[in-house]
């Protein structure tokens, strides 16, 4: 007999479990609202025991709640969980995990440590985070790996904030530009504003940056590439100016403790889960004005440092599966410089980068990501680099990911240098030989000719034979890792001094020329050849194939006192001063008018390597130049853009004057003189429109160093 059919209404409340706390699910790992409540879960393979605390106020040293997880009901294989009802935006956690201290074996479980969830979206503001580096470890400890500290200081730890609300994008859309219309400005996101001559109501923050979205958009630039945003600890550092005897700061930020987090302190509104929203309000206005947004990514270490470092996150997790260790497993590998290094490639931890990935995207609406030391990401648990990566495979494949650029740094601090072989063609890379090469043709080095045109072409001797176009190269001069370009034509060597190491830190192979002095100078003779010179660098930049990348502040000369590796200086030396804006009003007009004629000349961009048809070259008696001759610092050529019209550069590197060959224009068209960098503003560019007519020219004197642009036009 077939029973009657029951409710499903009431058959759900006769079944349904009534408790406050109940089991959960494993999946997805994270905190995300469900039925009323929230479910917790959290990965860790090698704990004994895991308790969840919830926190009224960020400064609470007791837990408000504590619920210890069941390893029999709240554990599913690797994966602890439970469901908590009540649990609302802005809800405070934290975890404590336990399990076996055996540095031998790569465990370094410390119940007493509070522990960032690494799923967490939002990190509370504390700064400065200072628990020095024994936090974790008893520094009286005998032992050389340490015994877990005895003290619970999870009064000064950060805690993670749950936010579930939807956010209201209104009609947002991605921008989607192509890489031939691409246009990157380097940028960090305090730096950019928190200067007093800034002119923002909210310095410092993702609102200060927001408010100078118009003149990004007046300068023409595409996209900010924004240095690590993701939550990190800027603490002060062990030592201090030896100058000013200053604290040092974490300033750059590639130190990160939370992979999905935006960092709190750059927020203008409260550090409680409202930077998730003033970031996501940043991301909706750049894109209404057209620029995308990509992200600096740190995948390859976190802050917890060494075996002496501090227990944030991941190693009181599960050490053994998130770091790289050595073969005795009391120890880090080390392939960033910075004392460990992520397990990229195991399987548990790739999946952790592409959720921190697809989190980005989907939530936060990124339009890219920059990885740092990206060779890192290619290497597996052993250090070895692996031909084809699983991780990079599955970022390039990865569905969520298909329309976001990915951009490489193609190496990293262990002796890994892949500028040109690094991955399939979804990745772009920094064009490291790019920077060096054009930095040492204005410098006049010799033997440089073929290179630098290479360079200007869209780099095929590095990226056409792994199938790759002049798309893969992210060309630039300058970048944060460095000097300014104000600095790279003020300075022979680098001035680190206040970095407090004695000015052995940073690279010196900078490629640079002080034009007669170093340092800053009040002669007009040295000055004019600076300007001349950067605009010879802004010039090549953004007439080469490939993507070009400006550091923001180069285009009015910000300085750092010829410091290139300002990473702990957060102060004047690294903020934008925005006063240089009004002493350097024409440079800032020429970098403008470039990016219009790079707009108006789409062949200069195209997203394929120039055929023979397209260019031709020229020594300046007009025939092919001797490709091989190691005084020759002079090369020109013409770039048909069309059947009618063609582009001339002319290029000067030498101490003398030099006369080019100008070919023959076509019956109704005439040359134009659009750049001449010799020449004294306004006069060093055209604007559209307005290029002097040279009558039928034969030759055109070209100044020493410096760079042409004739274009032809009716």
């Amino acid at each position: 007999m077939n029973s009657p059919e029951r409710p499903l209404h009431d058959y759900v409340a006769e079944v349904s479990e009534r408790t406050d706390i109940r089991r959960g699910v494993p999946l997805p790992l994270g905190v995300h609202a469900s039925e009323g409540g929230a479910n917790f879960a959290l990965f860790s393979r090698h704990a004994s025991r895991v308790r969840l605390e919830l926190f009224d106020r960020a400064h609470d040293a007791v837990p408000a709640r504590a619920i210890d997880l069941d390893p029999a009901r709240n554990r599913t294989g690797d994966v602890w969980h439970v469901w908590v009802q009540g649990i609302q935006t802005g809800q405070l956690y934290a975890y404590r995990v336990d399990g076996p201290y055996r540095p031998q074996d790569g465990h370094r479980f410390n119940f007493r440590k509070l522990l960032l969830d690494p799923f967490a979206t939002a990190i509370s503001q504390r700064s400065p985070w200072d628990f020095g580096p024994a936090r974790g470890y008893d520094p009286a400890a005998p032992d050389p790996d340490r015994m877990p500290s005895p003290v619970d200081d999870a009064g000064s730890m950060p805690k993670c904030v749950f936010i579930h609300e939807s956010f209201h994008w209104h009609d947002d859309l991605p921008p989607r530009r192509p890489w031939s219309e691409t246009v990157i400005y380097e940028t960090h996101v305090r730096g950019f504003t928190v200067h007093p001559t800034a002119g923002v109501d909210h310095p410092g923050t993702y609102r200060g940056l927001m408010e100078k979205i118009p003149y990004l958009k007046d300068l023409g630039v595409t996209a900010v590439e924004l240095m690590p945003v993701h939550e990190f600890n800027e603490c002060p550092l062990p030592g201090s100016n030896p100058q000013t005897g200053a604290p040092l700061r974490n300033y750059w930020g590639y130190d990160p403790v939370a992979f999905l987090a935006p960092k709190a302190a750059y927020s203008s509104a409260g550090g409680q889960g409202q930077q998730t929203l003033e970031f996501k309000e940043m991301v909706r206005a750049l894109h209404q004005a057209g620029i995308e947004v990509i992200l600096d990514v740190v995948f390859n270490h976190t802050a917890e440092g060494n075996e002496l470092g501090p227990t944030l996150s991941f190693r009181g997790i599960d050490n053994a599966i998130f770091y790289m260790l050595t073969p005795d497993l009391r120890h880090y590998r080390n392939y960033a410089g910075t004392g460990n290094t992520i397990n990229a490639n195991h399987p548990v931890v790739r999946d952790h980068i592409l959720g921190a990935l697809r989190h980005w995207v989907v939530e936060m609406r990124v339009d890219g990501f920059r990885f740092d030391l990206a060779s890192i990401l290619g290497r597996d648990g052993a250090g070895r680099l692996l031909a084809s990566a699983p991780l990079l495979e599955r970022i390039a494949e990865d569905p969520i990911l298909r329309d976001v650029k990915l951009i490489a740094e193609a190496w990293d601090a262990a002796g890994a240098y892949e500028v040109g072989s690094f991955s399939e063609r979804r990745w772009a890379e920094w064009n490291g030989r790019y920077r060096d090469d054009v930095r040492r043709f204005w410098r006049g080095d010799a033997g440089m000719l073929g290179l630098f045109a290479s360079r200007l072409c869209g780099s095929a001797d590095i990226y056409a034979q792994s199938g790759k176009g002049p798309e893969a190269s992210i060309n630039f001069v300058t970048c944060h890792d460095g000097f300014t370009l104000n600095d790279l034509v003020s300075y022979r060597t680098k001035h680190n001094e206040a970095n407090g190491e004695d000015n052995r830190d940073g690279t010196d192979a900078n490629f640079s020329d002080a034009c007669g002095i170093e340092g800053e100078s009040t002669d007009p003779a040295i000055e004019t050849m600076r300007s001349r010179q950067i605009r010879n660098f802004l010039l090549t930049l953004l007439i080469s194939r490939g993507v070009p990348m400006l550091l923001g502040g180069d285009e009015f000369r910000r300085t750092q006192g010829g410091n290139n590796n300002a990473w702990c200086q957060d102060n004047e030396t690294s903020w934008v001063d925005w006063q240089l804006l009004e002493r350097h009003r024409e440079l800032h007009r020429f970098v403008r008018e470039m990016l219009a004629f790079r707009r108006a000349h789409p062949v200069l961009s195209r997203e394929q390597f120039y055929t023979e048809a397209e260019i031709q070259w020229f020594g300046p008696d007009g025939n092919v130049p001797d490709w091989f001759d190691p005084s020759a610092r002079q090369l020109a050529c013409r770039i048909r853009e069309d059947a009618h019209d063609s582009l001339f550069l002319i290029f000067n590197a030498g101490s003398e004057c030099v006369d080019f060959r100008v070919p023959e224009a076509p019956d109704d068209r005439h040359w134009h003189r659009v750049v001449d960098t010799h020449r004294p503003a306004p006069e060093d560019i055209a604007s559209p429109g307005t290029a002097l007519r040279l009558d039928a020219p034969v030759a055109y004197q070209v100044a020493p160093r410096t760079g042409v642009v004739l274009a032809t036009r009716r």
